[in-house]
């Protein structure tokens, strides 16, 4: 029987300046892809460039994680920006970090929206339509990263790009299959034994436990471990664990045929 692969991914690069946010240097030695901030929403050229040293180094997949144009707000603020400027946002960023990660010897070979950016191509289909045309005038080759049955992954699926559905090992999901809002309590999984129980779930087949107690299904390539999430790392541990001890091993999926 085959063993199960997956791939782990994590958010990189949100520091800025001499502010430090998560640590990318142990997190880099548990994951198999690197979504690293692009400057909008985190990120500054210096922290851009280390991340993708990180990246390169470990031989850790490169993935641009792309938001709106929101330092204070972390990207987690919805702007309704117009598709065509939105369009220009995505391009700008992926070319950035695209020049980092080449500098380091690796390249881009994915991209995943962040926050507010992530939620709105979920259901908005000029935003999700923008993310899409960005990554197919940039790199046609390039994977999109995003949640199962979006319309993100629609759209990337719908013009030839490969569209990567994920799973969330350290947020709570609502009954639709969404993401539990972060103002909402408990949205956000700390607790290493909840974590692990979802991480077998998924592995398992078995969907995840909404808010309101019922079972959603859950169909991904690839799990999130956020980089600002308290203990990120020893979390990114747990889910790494989870899932050898589910039978499973960690690849980047960008190393797996689609």
């Amino acid at each position: 029987m085959a063993v199960p692969v997956i791939d782990l991914n994590a958010d990189l690069g949100e520091s800025f300046g001499r502010w430090t946010l998560g640590d990318d240097a142990a997190l880099i030695e548990v994951i198999s892809s690197a979504n690293i901030a692009c400057g909008f929403h985190a990120g500054d050229p210096s922290t851009l460039r280390r991340s993708c040293e990180l990246a390169a180094a470990a031989g850790v997949a490169i993935g641009a994680q792309v938001a709106y144009r929101d330092l204070a707000g972390f990207g987690r603020r919805f702007i309704d920006v117009a598709p065509a400027e939105l369009r220009d946002d995505v391009l700008y960023q992926l070319g950035a970090l695209d020049g980092f990660a080449r500098a380091a010897g690796s390249r881009v070979t994915y991209l995943k929206p962040h926050g507010a950016l992530y939620h709105a191509a979920v259901g908005n289909h000029g935003q999700a339509k923008a993310i899409v045309d960005a990554v197919r005038t940039y790199d046609p080759t390039l994977a999109v990263l995003g949640q199962p049955g979006s319309l993100l992954l629609k759209e990337a699926a719908a013009v030839g790009l490969r569209a990567v559905p994920e799973a969330f090992a350290d947020r709570r999901y609502t009954a639709d299959g969404g993401l539990l809002p972060r103002s909402r309590p408990g949205a956000v999984l700390t607790d290493q034994a909840r974590i692990a129980e979802q991480v077998r779930r998924l592995m398992a087949g078995e969907g995840v436990i909404a808010d309101d107690g019922t079972v959603v299904p859950v169909s991904a390539e690839s799990i999130c471990v956020h980089g600002d999430t308290p203990g990120a790392v020893e979390i990114a541990r747990t889910v790494r664990t989870g899932i050898t001890a589910s039978g499973g091993c960690v690849q980047a999926f960008t190393n797996l045929p689609s």
